[in-house]
């Protein structure tokens, strides 16, 4: 038994529906690799459930299994945003999210989550910007991680939390072998300016891929 099978063993195990969104996504889906999975599920859900969010924005949906898991920790009256820019996701989306009583909390947008956040992006699913997120979960295009906090800061009270996922992608951000990979250079250059950054405070855990815990303390 590996490490990973262990944690995996004595953690709670992931709810039917999940299952079955993590079989059909390793089964029909191209980079099934890119799903939470378990233990990132888990956590996702247990710091929800520390934090009660009344509203909770995700950029990067995927197959929805984040979604469903940050959702459980949802208050009662709650509700997740969720974006997503391949359209050609969205049926498998819907479908995944429509298994879980869980998806009247739930909305999603398709499109680039750049241009739904921006307070001049298109009428279609632009982000109210009067409205404040407990939460936000970022795990979009590695290369925008910068934009994607500058534009999500205004959208966060002060004392919300922002997670950032895939902050140490599988070791190549102290690698040299990938000083030209374009996704591993938009994550270090993320990691250092978030460390510079005295709007925040942070910690990189190294779970699966990495993931980072913010709070905005300004």
């Amino acid at each position: 038994m590996t490490l990973e099978e262990y944690i995996s063993e004595h953690s709670t195990p992931e709810n039917d529906v999940l299952k079955a969104i993590t079989r059909e996504t390793y089964i029909h889906v191209l980079n099934p690799h890119m799903l939470s999975g378990h233990i990132q599920g888990r956590l996702l859900s247990m710091i929800s459930h520390m934090i009660r969010p009344k509203r909770i924005l995700e950029l990067g949906t995927f197959t929805g299994y984040s979604a469903l898991c940050l959702a459980e920790g949802l208050a009662e009256d709650g509700r997740l945003i969720t974006i997503e820019h391949n359209d050609e996701l969205e049926e498998t989306i819907r479908r995944n999210l429509d298994r879980s009583p869980l998806s009247k909390k739930i909305e999603l947008c398709i499109g680039d989550a750049k241009e739904i956040l921006n307070a001049e992006g298109n009428k279609r699913g632009s982000i109210n910007h009067e409205v404040l997120y407990d939460l936000v979960f970022i795990d979009a295009d590695k290369r925008e991680y910068c934009a994607y906090l500058d534009l999500v800061y205004p959208l966060v009270p002060v004392g919300g939390f922002v997670l950032a996922d895939n902050t140490l992608w599988d070791g190549h951000v102290i690698d040299p072998a990938y000083d030209k990979e374009k996704q591993t250079l938009g994550l270090r250059t993320f990691n250092d300016q978030l460390k510079e950054d005295d709007r925040f405070e942070q910690v990189i855990l190294p779970i699966r891929d990495g993931l980072t815990i913010i709070r905005k303390i300004k």
